[in-house]
């Protein structure tokens, strides 16, 4: 099929999580994904604790950035394949309409920004968020083009059945 999927992943801050997918996915699955992440109110910055940890790891940070859902909204935006969205806060929250209607999946991660303690504390509770999105992300790229598909269908008929009305 050698389809490339778009995955926005979305956090309230845009600071950490969703900061860590797109990292993420754009090295484990160059090629086939093409990552992007933005929050609903973004902080503006990436937390340093995250950026630490990244670059420890050896990602390049240069391109990352905290930005807003918005800008995925809006016309020319790349349509997006997948929405995930990677905290409870946003899961709740009325998102803007995305062009191409995505399938749109809740992988709720504890924020490590909101981690109490010291800075060994600290840094293990992003260390563990990291750890979370990548067992996940390497699950999600391991699934074959006919599943993705697969899903994407099912998303479809799903909403074909919601905008619906329900008849007696």
């Amino acid at each position: 099929m050698n389809k490339t999927y778009n995955v926005l992943f979305l956090c309230a801050a845009n600071s950490a999580r969703s900061i860590f997918a797109e990292a993420l996915l754009n090295r484990e699955g160059a090629g086939r994904f093409v990552a992007y992440s933005a929050g609903s109110r973004p902080r503006g910055i990436i937390d340093p604790h995250a950026l630490t940890l990244l670059k420890t790891l050896g990602f390049d940070t240069a391109t990352l950035r905290s930005k807003s859902w918005e800008e995925f909204a809006r016309p020319g935006a790349p349509e997006m394949d997948f929405v995930f969205t990677v905290c409870d806060e946003t899961a709740g929250e009325a998102c803007p309409v995305w062009p191409g209607a995505p399938v749109s999946v809740r992988w709720a991660i504890p924020d490590p920004v909101q981690a109490q303690g010291d800075e060994i504390s600290r840094a293990f509770a992003f260390r563990e968020s990291f750890r979370a999105l990548e067992t996940r992300i390497k699950i999600f790229i391991a699934l074959s083009d006919e599943q993705l598909a697969s899903i994407t269908i099912k998303h479809a008929l799903h909403d074909i059945h919601a905008a619906q009305p329900q008849t007696s």
